[in-house]
């Protein structure tokens, strides 16, 4: 698939097959976000892998929304590795988690499994269902697996400003 392709045909989704995701392909997706540049190039992430049923069943449609996935990754990343920028003072952590997860979700769309970027969960409430570390924060979560028959991208995925009201050239 061409890149231009990887992007433009990428939705997300929201409907997953009972198909599993072979350990073959779900490598080469953890080694994209493990090769995703992070600042000062610390590689402060953590991917968690969430694949038997009893611990997918501790995600709840109350605090995150899962879709039912027969993978979620929990990217989060480790405090004393996160970047803090000398002149914004900004915390380049959740830049680096948003690479790491953009770069994943690009290669699992790429290899014909589908995903969903979730930001819409308690990043507390994660960790104490999975017991993480207290010195890393949960950014993302990424449900991935092969796209159910039936799904479609939804509504207002085809919508997109022009370049011109996104771009400036100075």
């Amino acid at each position: 698939m061409q890149f231009e392709d990887v992007i433009g045909s990428r939705y997300s989704v929201r409907k997953y097959s009972d198909k599993p995701v072979e350990d073959e392909v779900l490598r080469k997706i953890l080694e994209a976000g493990r090769l995703a540049p992070t600042a000062k190039n610390m590689q402060g992430q953590h991917v968690y892998v969430v694949k038997s049923p009893e611990a997918r069943a501790k995600f709840k449609d109350e605090w995150a929304m899962t879709f039912n996935a027969p993978v979620v990754l929990i990217i989060s990343m480790k405090h004393d590795l996160e970047w803090i920028s000398h002149f914004s003072k900004l915390n380049r952590g959740e830049t680096d988690a948003a690479i790491i997860t953009d770069e994943m979700m690009l290669q699992a769309h790429a290899l014909g499994l589908g995903t969903c970027w979730v930001g819409w969960f308690d990043p507390q409430k994660v960790k104490e269902a999975f017991n993480l570390p207290d010195d890393e924060t949960v950014y993302n979560l990424l449900p991935l697996g092969y796209i159910a028959d039936d799904c479609k991208p939804g509504p207002m995925h085809s919508s997109r400003k022009p370049l011109s009201a996104t771009v400036t050239f100075l």
